[in-house]
């Protein structure tokens, strides 16, 4: 049988949805989903199969007007993944409809989608009516020459099958780039730290997540079959490691025993998690800080 195999890059704004829709597209918890926008910082690759089709997905950070540094870096990796994809995917939101950042996204996939196949998803489809989707539909397709467009919700797995399905006949043909049971091809040291940084970001309600990175420092395979995973959050000022940290320690325990029942959850065995948080002022203009996190630090000149 012909086996096919590519990449489909989901593009959008933050908090479109596009890892609630990686995530049901594998089948499996590979991106970082809160209710918080900006919280996927790399490109995580999630690998979904479809009969004879391996379908890469590049879950991107979401495109937005970027400020500092850390924010233009995401931004550039963005569109590199679109950049290296057989398909884009452009994610919105249905009762947000075509708002200034869609456009603005429009505007750069003329410049940046060409000779790529770009469809249209119309996300969250359960929160407006048929006939403010028809006009949406409508308004998306003039603005831009989609191949296709979906209606779907990624959170329910409405039409998600679908656009899988599409996106299984739409990759070019060729062999698989991924064993068929491997989901991610992230390291497990990054995907432990997105696991710790996602819990966090679901704890502390206030700006103090962008502030913040989380580094996977040591990870020990024990002969008893468990894993020692150290890690350090590093945050930008010494108060931030006081709201961190909570009173006795109890915000930093709460978030360390949530995010190893997760991390045994995802890897099937024991985890010993151990988080330290250290202060270092200007993570933010640190190289390596981004080589971590999967971004480039020159593409956030």
């Amino acid at each position: 049988m012909t086996t096919r195999a590519g990449f489909t890059a989901l593009i959008g704004e933050p908090n479109a949805g596009k890892s609630t829709l990686l995530n049901k597209m594998v089948g499996a918890k590979v991106s970082i989903v809160t209710h918080k926008v900006q919280t996927t910082r790399a490109r995580i690759r999630g690998v979904a199969m479809a009969g004879e089709s391996q379908i890469v997905f590049v879950d991107t950070p979401g495109l937005f007007r970027p400020r500092r540094r850390l924010d233009r870096a995401m931004v550039a990796a963005a569109w590199g993944g679109a950049a290296d994809a057989d398909v884009i995917v452009l994610l919105i939101e249905a009762h947000r409809g075509k708002t200034d950042g869609v456009d603005t996204i429009l505007t750069s996939l003329g410049e940046k989608a060409v000779g790529r196949r770009v469809v249209l998803a119309i996300n969250k489809i359960d929160r407006v009516e048929a006939a403010s989707l028809l006009k949406l539909t409508e308004d998306m397709n003039a603005a831009y020459p989609f191949e296709r467009t979906f209606m779907i919700s990624a959170e329910k797995g409405y039409g998600v099958e679908d656009l899988r399905d599409w996106l299984a006949e739409a990759m070019p043909e060729g062999p698989w780039l991924y064993p068929e049971d491997q989901i991610a091809d992230l390291p497990m040291r990054m995907i432990a730290a997105e696991i710790t940084r996602e819990k966090l970001t679901l704890r502390l309600h206030e700006e103090l997540p962008y502030q913040l990175t989380v580094e996977t420092e040591h990870w020990n395979e024990r002969e008893d079959g468990t894993a020692r995973i150290d890690q350090v959050v590093y945050v930008a000022r010494d108060g931030h490691k006081g709201i961190l940290l909570g009173k006795g320690g109890e915000t930093i325990k709460a978030v360390s025993k949530a995010a190893r029942a997760e991390l045994e959850e995802f890897m099937g065995r024991r985890v010993h998690l151990f988080l330290q948080v250290k202060v270092r002022p200007n993570w933010l203009e640190e190289a390596e800080r981004y080589s971590e996190m999967g971004l480039d630090f020159r593409d956030g000149n």
